[in-house]
């Protein structure tokens, strides 16, 4: 199908959104992606600006909140095609007949089903969202059972990896570079700060230890008391420096691991 497009890609993980511009471009070459968005705030203010485009590529979780937040006061008429890293409980949600989604990282095959889904839809049905589908699925997800980050997508030298969030160990941040450590202990820097992970792993799992660390109960080996009243925890695989739990979180931590 030879439809011209106005797509407009919503997405604050910028390797995520590098891929999905290139791999839209290179399948739909005729389409025109009119602009980038990473926040709700520009995300509105952008639609408000330049109007409605034929396709909005949006991620669920912004670094500002829930995406669902757009259309708050504001009718959409654009198709909507979700990108999410999350496939817990709430996936049968996106298979609503008005809605579809990307589960990242999002592959070249899944893209296509999804164009060529939305350019079947067109043939029949000019005006593709329906805004109920939109509200019943952000009931779902922000009333539901909670939502957690279950992969990350790691760019390479080749491109990017696909790591599962159940191979994390822990992350570190040094330098204001994220790095997601293995159970193997191979390092991979992503394109995250701690404090967006943070919001984003199931919290029973993964403990915030102070700046540097958020940890995995499953690679903590022992702990041991510092002065201070602070805590040392010790991983496995071994942290890159020492792992300090602050006196005052020392308390959360102790409830966090006898929960």
């Amino acid at each position: 199908m030879n439809t011209k497009c106005r797509v407009l890609v919503v997405e604050d993980e910028l390797p995520t959104q590098r891929l999905l511009k290139n791999m839209i471009q290179d399948l739909r070459p005729q389409w025109e992606i009119v602009a980038t968005t990473t926040s709700i705030e520009d995300t509105r203010e952008w639609l408000e600006n330049n109007g409605h485009p034929d396709i909005i590529f949006l991620d669920i979780h912004l670094s500002d909140g829930l995406s669902f937040a757009i259309f708050d006061n504001m009718e959409v008429s654009s198709a909507i095609i979700f990108t999410t890293a999350y496939d817990e409980y709430a996936i049968q949600a996106f298979k609503l007949n008005s809605v579809d989604y990307l589960l990242k990282p999002i592959s070249r095959e899944s893209l296509e089903a999804a164009i060529v889904k939305y350019e079947k839809i067109l043939k029949v049905v000019p005006r593709y969202v329906d805004q109920k589908d939109i509200r019943q699925l952000a009931t779902l997800i922000e009333g539901g059972t909670p939502l957690y980050r279950s992969r990350i997508l790691v760019p390479t030298v080749e491109g990017f990896l696909k790591l599962n969030i159940s191979e994390v160990a822990f992350f570190h941040s040094s330098q204001k570079v994220t790095s997601a450590y293995t159970y193997g202990g191979q390092p991979h820097v992503i394109d995250m700060t701690l404090e967006k992970l943070e919001g984003e792993l199931d919290p029973d799992k993964f403990f915030r230890a102070n700046r540097q660390y958020i940890i995995h109960i499953d690679s903590i080996q022992r702990m041991e008391t510092w002065f201070n009243g602070k805590m040392i925890v010790k991983t496995s695989p071994e942290s890159p420096d020492k792992i300090v739990v602050s006196r005052e979180k020392v308390r959360s931590f102790k409830d966090w691991i006898n929960r």
